[in-house]
């Protein structure tokens, strides 16, 4: 009986938020970052998120690049310089705990407040990630629509994860 009610309990915080968060899942994303001049650029590409806190975007247009991240370091390998850059970052980025602080404002529309910023969030009739939007350090407005979302369970391999980069880089 007690386990039936850590697993229910664990149900519930992991979905209280009506919004489903996977083991893992694969995805190809738009990202649109607009400034306060309504300047905008877009980048596409394949998103991989693994739980608790792997994510690795694979940039393809316009510009080929891909970023990994534990939320607590950041890899950058841009592909056009074949340039390699590491980051420590000070207040790590957690998908999970931003899923689980959201609160519905309206049908599909969530609102998340994680580390003094705020998180738009949209989802299917599913309850299934469609889309995020934040501003970000610099006041751009940040848009990212996920499409071809493929949930899984269990964790994805490292070998999927990991930026790779020739060591000439």
């Amino acid at each position: 009986m007690r386990s039936v009610l850590i697993s229910i309990t664990a149900a519930v915080s992991l979905y209280g938020s009506g919004i489903t968060l996977p083991d893992h899942f694969k995805a190809d994303f738009m990202q649109k970052i607009t400034n306060a001049r309504k300047k905008a650029i877009s980048y596409s590409g394949k998103v991989y998120f693994s739980s608790p806190g792997l994510m690795k975007w694979m940039y393809v247009k316009p510009t080929k690049k891909e970023v990994c991240t534990d939320g607590k370091a950041l890899t950058v390998v841009d592909h056009d310089l074949e340039q390699v850059s590491t980051y420590r970052m000070a207040e790590g980025f957690n998908l999970k705990e931003i899923i689980d602080s959201a609160k519905v404002h309206s049908k599909n529309i969530y609102v998340a407040q994680y580390r003094g910023k705020s998180y738009t969030i949209q989802t299917d009739n599913r309850g299934r990630l469609q889309s995020v939007a934040y501003y970000d350090e610099l006041d751009n407005k940040v848009q990212i629509v996920f499409k071809n979302i493929h949930y899984g369970k269990g964790a994805l391999g490292m070998q999927n994860m990991i930026c790779s980069y020739p060591k000439d880089y």
